[in-house]
Parts: structure tokens; sequence; C-alpha cells
């Protein structure tokens, strides 16, 4: 039961489970009551999404060394005591139940969840 890492708002895959938004902010002009039927997501963690100085970093980045800056950073953001007990409860669960991650960026090679998807995979989780 892998867990998938997807893009939020796409529609969903059969046997995806619960769908986790690691994004800052919710989706603008969505209603609350409608994140989950619109493929937005199930539950918000904004505990996994970029501080907002590393986010900009990310969204700015225009070359692969500026790229390679964010995900330093965001690694940096990742290896505090609280978010590495969250990616390790994550893995653990990847072995138990269906469920995905995910971020609204189109390509997920620039954004964070790719760097997810690494801290994940080092820690032992089963990915799709």
């Amino acid at each position: 039961m892998p867990i998938r890492i997807v893009r939020l708002g796409s529609p969903r895959a059969a046997g995806e489970g619960l769908r986790i938004g690691t994004v800052r902010r919710p989706p603008r002009g969505v209603p609350k009551s409608e994140f989950a039927r619109q493929d937005w997501y199930d539950l918000w963690y904004p505990n996994l999404a970029p501080s907002v100085e590393t986010m900009k970093l990310g969204q700015q980045a225009a070359s692969e060394r500026d790229w390679q800056a964010f995900r330093r950073r965001f690694r940096a953001e990742m290896a505090a005591p609280e978010a590495g007990r969250t990616l390790d409860l994550l893995a653990a669960l990847s072995r138990q139940t269906s469920f995905s991650i995910g971020c609204y960026c189109e390509d997920e090679s620039r954004c964070h969840r790719s760097v997810l998807r690494a801290l994940l995979a080092e820690r032992g989780a089963e990915l799709t």
C-alpha cells in the first residue's frame, strides 16, 4: 500500500486513500467544505510544507544552482525533530495503509514534493 505523491486538484487514482495536502496555504477561492470533493485534499498538513521564505526561494529558482539551494534549505527544515518524526510515521504507515501526499505544483521535479519523495524513500517508505 505505497504512498502516492500527487498533484493536488488532480483526479484521484483508484485506491489512493486519504489525500494529505502538504501545502502552506489552502486552495484559493474554494470553500473548505469542497476541498475533498474537488480532489484537493482530505487533510491539510502544512507541517510538511516549506517555510514561507524557503517556498519563495523555490518559486524563484531560475537555475539548477538555485533549485539545489532550495532543496538544501528545505531538507534542513525537514531535519528538525518534529518533521523527522512525521516523516518516520508516514514511512511506517506506507506499509499498512493507502494514502497520498501532494502539492499544487504542476512539475514534481521543481516542487517540494520531489524532496518529500526522496526523504520518505530514505526512511524506507513504500512509494508509487
